[in-house]
């Protein structure tokens, strides 16, 4: 597979080929919803938090006599039937929602994502970026000069300060290093404009 190739100035260079075992495989719509609900799972914090009777403040003391007052015995304040009292059944911030999938389903699940965004012509390349020190402004003109739909993902092989700190003030653009592609990113942006040199991060990485 192959993709148009830009320079930083906005003008087409050739192409920049792409590897097949990961470009050009067959797409599978469940097997990427399946990921994408189990990056989701395994990112999700619980916060909701509810105490129980035994942790609840108070109720040491029975709160009337046993026998004689004419109302139901109770022997705390704090049952879950009292106002002020604990919560039976309510949400804990011990729960666990992460979900397990094989590897090789993960990286079936990211291939397959890619090759759809290629296969759309929503993956165009770049020769790469130059700058003294970080320029926002310059980074956000050279986006601007590329066919970009929307809002991009950039895939850069390494870490890169100039980079990275000119596209991190930018919302509609995430730099993201090769070896970290996920699903849910590639579902979040239209445009991926991978680097040159990130094409090899990706065989290194994924086709071991």
């Amino acid at each position: 597979m192959k993709v148009d190739l830009y320079t930083q100035s906005g003008e087409k260079n050739g192409s920049l080929t792409l590897p097949k075992e990961i470009f050009e495989v067959k797409y599978n719509e469940d097997l990427i919803h399946q990921a994408l609900i189990r990056q989701l799972a395994n990112k999700r914090v619980a916060i909701a938090h509810t105490k129980t009777k035994g942790e609840v403040r108070g109720g040491g003391r029975k709160p009337f006599r046993q026998k004689g007052t004419g109302r139901a015995r109770q022997g705390s304040i704090r049952s879950p039937h009292m106002k002020g009292g604990g919560v039976t059944f309510g949400p804990r911030n011990d729960r666990n929602f992460c979900k397990n999938m094989p590897k090789k389903q993960r990286r079936a699940a990211l291939f397959s994502a890619l090759s759809y965004k290629a296969k759309n012509n929503a993956i165009i390349g770049l020769e790469g970026f130059n700058a003294d020190a970080p320029k926002t402004k310059e980074f956000n003109e050279m986006l601007k000069k590329l066919p970009i739909e929307r809002n991009t993902l950039i895939v850069i092989p390494e870490k890169n300060a100039v980079i990275q700190k000119s596209s991190s003030n930018l919302p509609n653009a995430k730099t993201i290093l090769a070896p970290y592609l996920n699903i849910h990113d590639l579902q979040k942006y239209r445009t991926i404009v991978i680097f040159k040199d990130a094409v090899d991060k990706l065989k290194e990485t994924f086709l071991k």
